[in-house]
């Protein structure tokens, strides 16, 4: 029951399989194998060169500021105050760029090692008109011309992304009517892409993946205490869950989607926990040992079954995407392609877990565009503890 990749033993994206000798024991051979892992830095350095087209020297850098950023963002929001309009990483320079709405804020801000930059409207105010739109689609479902909407930070506005082919259809046209009236009509602007509509990653059953349930092939998220984290669209209460190898794992014990898009699975019979995505032989498996948010525009990576390791920069945070069976809130976008199969799979920046895969459009050959379900959200909701030892 263990895993390989080409002639080199991996870890599971989330478990690893014991030996058919004792369950719930590592293999003799496997044990030394696990102990030699390369750092987790080591292997996210592989990866950004390899994705990113950083050399070495520039990954170990955005890396280390991106550390920084992170860890100086509580700090730098609370001298915003209310007038905090949001924060980001600016990967040409490695700062923390925090958005306010007045001097005095700024002033706070720029104390603190932050970079300040005034804008009209404060965070509060675009999640306000975010939320409008969200209460908008539940009550007349968004049409299929609709891809998505959110905040985005950089512009101070909240975009909707609208097909191109059916920008001029009537719904889509009374939709957009509709997020753009009342008082937050001047912080709504519309996007037309060209871009397919965003679908969920999940695919048929196929012998040797990470995981299968009721017909359909998904990807391990994060091992947590007692079991792994997912995406909800793969889910089923209460069905078996298999391993890449065929083997029982466990059952699916809770699970949502539309609305939002996680579930998660218990582990026994043989399989356990461990803090390790799977690297598919490009870069080394990464070890997990935190949950630390990155903010909008850091480098992140994604581990899935199908297209395997994958690089990009997240691109905004708490978006709507519009499936074709309804919309999922609080997504983070990412530019690191996806593909079918790969659903419920590992996103990470650094050695820090960001969320699990839900959808998006395009593939790994010619590129597109990914959301994530953050995965504190999930941690939350059912009470669970990532697995980070």
């Amino acid at each position: 029951m263990r895993r390989r990749i080409g002639m080199i033993a991996c870890l599971s994206a989330a478990l690893v399989a014991t030996a058919l000798t004792g369950a719930g024991a590592m293999s003799a051979d496997a044990a030394p194998a696990s102990a030699a892992r390369a750092d987790a830095s080591d292997a996210v350095v592989s990866a950004m060169v390899h994705d990113l087209g950083l050399t070495p020297a520039q990954a170990h850098q955005r890396l280390r500021q991106q550390a920084a950023a992170t860890a100086l963002t509580p700090k730098a929001r609370k001298a915003a105050g209310g007038s905090y309009g949001g924060s980001w990483f600016d990967q040409s320079d490695g700062s923390l760029v925090v958005a306010v709405t007045d001097a005095h804020a700024a002033a706070a801000v720029a104390k603190t090692g932050a970079t300040a930059k005034v804008v009209s409207r404060t965070a509060e105010q675009l999640n306000t008109a975010k939320s409008a739109i969200d209460t908008l689609a539940r009550a007349h479902k968004a049409p299929a011309g609709v891809s998505s909407w959110g905040v985005d930070l950089r512009s101070n506005q909240v975009v909707v992304d609208v097909q191109a082919a059916h920008a001029k259809d009537a719904a889509v046209r009374a939709f957009v009517a509709g997020a753009e009236r009342g008082d937050s009509a001047h912080a709504v602007t519309v996007r037309t892409t060209a871009a397919a509509a965003p679908t969920t990653l999940s695919a048929g059953t196929v012998g040797g993946d990470p995981y299968t349930s009721h017909g359909i092939r998904c990807s391990i998220g994060f091992s947590v205490i007692g079991g792994f984290v997912t995406a909800g669209h793969c889910a089923q209460q209460g069905a078996a869950v298999y391993g890449w190898d065929g083997s029982y794992v466990g059952n699916f014990q809770a699970g949502t989607f539309p609305g939002n898009d996680y579930s998660w699975v218990n582990v026994g019979s043989g399989w356990w926990t461990v803090n390790v995505v799977l690297g598919w032989g490009t870069v080394s498996d990464v070890l997990v040992h935190g949950s630390n948010v990155a903010p909008v525009g850091s480098s992140i990576c994604r581990s899935g079954s199908t297209s395997h390791w994958h690089c990009g920069t997240v691109l905004g945070m708490n978006e709507t995407v519009n499936y074709s069976e309804g919309s999922v809130y609080g997504l983070t976008e990412t530019n690191v392609c996806a593909e079918p199969g790969d659903s419920g799979g590992s996103f990470i920046s650094g050695d820090q877990a960001q969320g699990v895969t839900s959808g998006g459009y395009g593939d790994c050959t010619s590129g597109g565009e990914t959301w994530f379900q953050p995965v504190n959200p999930i941690l939350s909701a059912y009470g669970l503890t990532l697995q980070t030892s």
